[in-house]
């Protein structure tokens, strides 16, 4: 069918990427207040985390509130994905004007509730955005438009601190710390812009799929039935670990680089490795979003070995720039061209991708944990985020197939999913917590290098998933390969 030949709207993507770079760089303003709020409240440390789990909450409760809503009423259907993701953006502004009140009565709780509400309008946003990405061209290319849209949100979330930085510190260094009247300015200027973001988004060329995708699903069907559909069921569980995963590899990676195996290093060096990690997902997504573009196999090839190593360098730039020495991140391209190695052998191929690559987190995290040189051994974990990097996207085309009109459902099942954040890194810490007790660790390493445990078994599910997946949907008469653009279903 034609369909499977169809061109990526450009236009429209361009617009809906937009809100992925917001997302990207809204998210480092938690980075910032989390300090502030920790100090000006005297918080402990596990309260001032709350501003996080604000997040994740909201997520959880917007999509479960979208879903009971389409229970009755389709909103996709009935109100569209462009004005669905308008009033999404709505929603997130009312939070962020909430911030001066919160500010004014200099309340810990009004401010997580201002939090909560941007959060339930990302929620909303994500739900439409994702599927939007995916059905915005050919479905073979679907996953690889989403890991695209996901390298915008990586270059919000890196240049996000910076800017954000500039508008609270400014560019001297007189005023270096934060009181919680300085935090409303942004913040308005942020609500404006999701209100002009909204109204743009209401202008623009978005074209609206759902119509087009409800003829081509059977009409005995009405209800929603999550149990009919087993790639979405066993994709909600990967979307938790997934998330889960690629939050917890980087959240206790501060704790085992303090480890005296892994040479205590210091807080206040720890910050490069974070980028790295950060910039890993940002590498595997713009090494994944060339995909998306019409180019001949051999400008394809040089783009795949070439984009990488672009967004190596501008990590390299972004450190060095902040005074860092990052000499020691030049052994790290050996993973970059493994990553780029494996992305060919994936190809556009969403099952196999995730497979692949939930394979090779698998080898990285058990390299990491029996590697003797501790100076490299780190580098294998770090390395997981250029594993997870394009699983997102190919959970979520693998997850949402076959599903048609029921693509609005489907997805906020999935969006609330973000939970696993902030689960399975309270669970690899717990891990972590026993060389408190037990300060010789166990087959001659900490628990705290131990606790890497935890990824291995994350990625062993979302390898068994990206395999089971493509199995399940072609007995649905659904098939989402490349080799078969040419058939129809």
């Amino acid at each position: 069918m034609e369909h499977h030949n169809e061109q990526t709207k450009w236009s429209q993507f361009i617009s809906l990427v937009i809100v992925f770079f917001f997302w990207g760089f809204v998210a480092a303003s938690n980075d910032i207040l989390i300090p502030v709020f920790k100090k000006s409240f005297t918080l402990s440390q596990v309260q001032s985390q709350l501003v996080a789990w604000a997040f994740y909450v909201a997520y959880f409760v917007g999509s479960l509130i979208f879903f009971i809503i389409s229970l009755k009423s389709d909103i996709l259907q009935k109100f569209g994905y462009k004005k669905t993701l308008a009033a999404g953006l709505v929603i997130s502004a009312v939070g962020a004007f909430l911030f001066v009140p919160a500010a004014t009565s200099q309340n810990f709780w009004f401010f997580l509730t201002a939090l909560f509400i941007v959060g339930l309008g990302f929620s909303v946003q994500q739900i439409v955005a994702n599927p939007l990405a995916i059905k915005m061209g050919s479905p073979n290319t679907g996953a690889h438009r989403l890991t695209l849209a996901g390298g915008i949100n990586s270059l919000g979330t890196t240049i996000g601190p910076i800017l954000l930085g500039i508008a609270l510190f400014g560019t001297g260094s007189e005023h270096t710390e934060l009181s919680l009247d300085d935090v409303k300015l942004p913040f308005i200027i942020l609500g404006i812009a999701f209100i002009l973001v909204a109204i743009f988004m209401l202008f623009s060329k978005i074209e609206d799929p759902s119509k087009t995708e409800e003829k081509k699903i059977e009409a005995g069907e009405e209800k929603f039935n999550l149990f009919k559909y087993p790639q979405l069921v066993l994709g909600m569980v990967a979307i938790f670990i997934y998330v889960g995963v690629e939050v917890s590899i980087i959240s206790n990676l501060p704790a085992l680089l303090h480890t005296n195996e892994f040479g205590n290093v210091l807080e206040h060096n720890i910050a490069p490795f974070i980028s790295l990690y950060w910039g890993s997902l940002m590498i595997g997504r713009w090494n994944g979003g060339i995909n998306v573009f019409d180019t001949s196999k051999t400008a394809n090839l040089i783009l795949k070995f070439v984009v990488p190593f672009i967004a190596f360098g501008i990590i390299l730039v972004a450190n060095t720039l902040s005074g860092k020495d990052v000499s020691a991140f030049y052994i790290y391209p050996i993973w970059i061209i493994i990553f780029i190695l494996m992305s060919f052998l994936g190809g556009k191929n969403a099952g196999k991708s995730l497979m692949l690559f939930g394979v090779a987190g698998i080898i990285m995290m058990l390299l990491g944990l029996v590697y003797p040189d501790k100076e490299i051994a780190k580098y294998f974990f770090i390395s997981g985020g250029l594993f997870c990097s394009i699983m997102w996207p190919s959970i979520f085309d693998l997850a949402i197939a076959g599903l048609g009109k029921n693509t609005g459902k489907a997805s906020s099942f999935l969006i609330m999913m973000i939970l696993g954040g902030g689960i399975i890194p309270l669970l690899q810490g717990w891990i972590c917590d026993f060389d408190k007790a037990n300060p010789s660790g166990m087959m001659g390493i900490t628990y705290t290098h131990f606790s890497y445990i935890v990824p291995v078994f994350c990625f062993l599910y979302l390898a068994f998933y990206g395999f089971i997946t493509p199995k399940i949907l072609k007995k649905q008469g659904v098939v989402l390969s490349e080799e078969s653009s040419g058939s129809g279903h």
